[in-house]
């Protein structure tokens, strides 16, 4: 059985995703009720040469929107990074969220042989093909950027743990039979 980057890809994404939405209400409810300044959440981080909060979102939005892009032959969309609050970091979610689910399962058709190629930085390039790409840049970075976030709000008080995180995954966990 061949697995679909389509759904390997998409239905990572979304779901995280929503989960990374998640925390932000309840960074955004934690700074209502202990009256802090929301914005102080969104410039957060963990150490000082790492991004804040607001970078951590756009950059896990960012890896989303291009595996799609990428994977389908596309040019990925540029998003301007000019969020300032948690709700404008929600808007963001959202919107990668609309773009990921826009494209239709059959653009994936032979993504995992597509040669991805693109600039970093200096004189770098990333090229490998799809499969690779995916497994090896596209998902650990998606994932890296939406755990520092889910961090930066831990480490700031807001109350969020595993089940959050994982809140997707609520279809496979039951009671187990009694003997």
């Amino acid at each position: 059985m061949k697995n679909s980057l389509h759904a390997m890809s998409i239905e990572t994404f979304v779901p995280m995703l929503r989960s990374l939405s998640n925390f932000l209400d309840k960074g955004a409810e934690h700074a209502k009720a202990k009256k802090l300044d929301p914005a102080t959440l969104v410039n957060a981080r963990l150490a000082p040469d790492m991004f804040p909060l607001v970078q951590q979102v756009q950059i896990a939005c960012d890896h989303a929107k291009s595996a799609a892009a990428r994977l389908t032959g596309q040019e990925p969309p540029r998003f301007e990074d000019n969020e300032q609050t948690l709700d404008e970091l929600k808007a963001r979610i959202a919107k990668t969220i609309d773009y990921v689910q826009s494209i239709r399962a059959s653009a994936f058709e032979g993504a995992e042989d597509r040669d991805i190629k693109f600039p970093l930085i200096e004189n770098l390039v990333f090229e490998a093909n799809g499969f690779q790409y995916f497994r090896d840049w596209s998902l650990p970075h998606f994932y890296f950027h939406v755990v520092t976030a889910y961090d930066i709000l831990r480490h700031n008080g807001i109350e969020i743990g595993k089940r959050d995180y994982l809140s997707h995954v609520g279809y496979a966990i039951h009671q187990r039979a009694s003997a």
